[in-house]
């Protein structure tokens, strides 16, 4: 079941989204500029910082996940645990994924950040991954289908080269972490429900240099791809309104608009 939030339930997910936002860019700066610092570094910083904002981790305890933050790094594509062996190295690609709950109400977004000099093509990889987002955010309007979201994030990442990930998809998101729809990263258009205002998601590609292949290792969880290239991921959490769709977990309020970097 689909469930269409009211004005005051988004208020509340713009609230916890809000905090959100502001903790992901702590955390992406201190992994981009602290080369030796430890994933579960990482880690205890997040959940110290969304504790302190009076929220809850999300992750942490959510289907056996042991960590508030998941770190995955270069050909890691999500649901890396932190911990106390790994250290950041300059010239890896860091991905951040982090959710909290706050008054009832989630919030889910992730980004991925360099680490020192990085090769011209894995800059593109992060580049593209995040424009095919915003690609993808465009199409969430009042109207449209859900795989216009799907479609436009598949053409855009293939036309520049790469490849979108399809074992894993974005979400719904309100009272619970994960809610229908699920939000395939690939499609052909005008397909599947049309949405509504009301409606809140988690658009989320991951995107890959090589194959879209991908494999869980033995953890259960952290998700690699098949063939060890690097991999990006970027998310945000938006609301359908009768407009222009609201990207909730952002601090800019610059919508929809491509990154250039």
């Amino acid at each position: 079941m689909i469930f269409l939030k009211s004005e005051q339930e988004i208020n509340k997910l713009r609230k916890a989204n809000k905090i959100l936002a502001e903790i992901l860019e702590k955390i992406g700066k201190v992994a981009s500029t602290s080369p030796g610092i430890t994933t579960k570094e990482l880690d205890k910083l997040a959940e110290k910082l969304i504790l302190e904002s009076g929220a809850k981790p999300a992750f942490k305890g959510y289907r056996g996940f042991p960590c508030s933050l998941c770190v995955s790094i270069n050909e890691e594509v999500v649901h890396g645990i932190p911990n106390s062996s790994r250290k950041i190295q300059i010239g890896d690609i860091v991905s951040l994924d982090l959710g909290v709950k706050l008054d009832g109400y989630y919030g889910d977004s992730a980004i991925t950040v360099p680490v020192g000099k990085i090769s011209d093509e894995v800059k593109k990889l992060i580049k593209i991954t995040k424009n095919s987002l915003y690609k993808g955010i465009k199409q969430a309007r009042s109207g449209n289908r859900l795989s216009d979201i799907s479609y436009a994030i598949q053409s855009y990442t293939e036309e520049n080269g790469f490849s979108v990930v399809r074992d894993f998809t974005g979400h719904g998101i309100g009272r619970h972490l994960h809610e229908e729809p699920s939000i395939p990263n690939f499609g052909p258009p005008h397909r599947g429900i049309r949405l509504q205002k009301g409606m809140v998601l988690a658009i989320e590609p991951m995107v890959n240099m090589g194959s879209f292949k991908v494999k869980v290792l033995k953890n259960n969880w952290t998700v690699v791809t098949r063939d060890y290239k690097p991999s990006a991921h970027f998310e945000h959490t938006i609301a359908v309104t009768d407009n222009e769709p609201e990207i909730l977990s952002i601090i800019k309020k610059d919508n929809n608009k491509d990154e250039k970097q």
